[in-house]
């Protein structure tokens, strides 16, 4: 099921999604979608690494010593 959302999107931003459809012969909406699920996927790992951060139990180690693990 979808729902539909309405937003505003400056000029050039809304020019450039046209232009980007025309050329995949894809709806605006497709690319739309695609950009907010791709944004949340960042937003979620952004929440996890600073819920990490703050969790001092969460043992932080150098990047020589995460080269080291990964045998580099």
């Amino acid at each position: 099921m979808s729902t539909a959302v309405s937003v505003r999107l400056p000029e050039r931003l809304a020019k450039e999604l046209n232009q980007i459809a025309k050329e995949t012969e894809r709806p605006r909406s497709f690319h739309v979608q695609k950009a907010l699920e791709s944004y949340m996927e960042d937003f979620a790992d952004v929440q996890i690494a600073l819920d990490r951060l703050r969790d001092h139990k969460d043992p932080v180690i150098s990047g020589k010593e995460l080269r080291k693990s990964l045998g580099l």
